[in-house]
């Protein structure tokens, strides 16, 4: 039988608490991988120790677990979202976009943190104080697992506003990310205003 990972925890967040940093944030992003639509980062401080049940990584969970643990983080913590649309991520390309969403992200939370968790191996360089890139820390920081269910909600939320006004690609289940219904809507109608289309999907289906 297959063992069942654990669950992220806050010893982290003990663990730089104990070294004099109050304020922690955690920062994580959504849509990196899509072929349409902005990149969204989420940023979360719990201003005690009292966590959604169930709290995970946005991808280990189902919509419905998401959207029920973001409301519960709206309860325990503060949070704020930030999206960075096509056009930016076609001009700075998408890791800096995704960099600059996490920026503006913590930026509107109006405190002043002391700390930033950030998931993976970067963290954007305009930060207003001391940031960690944490491997996986979607899947060991809850701080980190917060804010990644918060920029995939409201993502996925925006994604399925657009997907009102672009119905043929498939957006309010898909995402944005390349499925094989989205690629076939692409070959028929075309690309949106909302794809990017300086990835490689797009460019291998209209290049020639």
């Amino acid at each position: 039988m297959k063992e069942k990972s654990a669950l992220p925890n806050f010893e982290l967040e003990k663990l730089y608490s104990n070294e004099g940093f109050k304020v922690i944030v955690g920062v994580d992003e959504a849509g990196r991988g899509s072929i349409a639509g902005p990149v969204t980062a989420g940023a979360v401080i719990f201003t005690k120790e009292s966590f959604p049940h169930g709290l995970d990584d946005s991808k280990k969970l189902s919509p419905q677990q998401r959207t029920r643990i973001f409301e519960e983080i709206k309860e325990t913590a503060l949070f704020s979202f930030a999206h960075v649309p096509v056009e930016d991520i076609e001009r700075i390309n998408i890791l800096q976009a995704a960099l600059k969403a996490m920026t503006l992200a913590v930026d509107s939370l109006h405190v002043s943190p002391d700390l930033v968790l950030v998931d993976g191996n970067w963290f954007p360089p305009n930060l207003p104080c001391k940031g960690v890139a944490v491997v996986k820390g979607d899947q060991k920081s809850l701080t980190i697992a917060a804010a990644s269910v918060v920029a995939k909600v409201n993502r996925d939320n925006l994604m399925g506003q657009l997907a009102k006004v672009e119905p043929v690609y498939g957006w309010d289940t898909n995402m944005g990310y390349g499925t094989r219904k989205h690629l076939q809507a692409l070959g028929k109608f075309g690309p949106s205003r909302h794809h990017r289309k300086s990835f490689l999907p797009l460019r291998k289906l209209f290049e020639d």
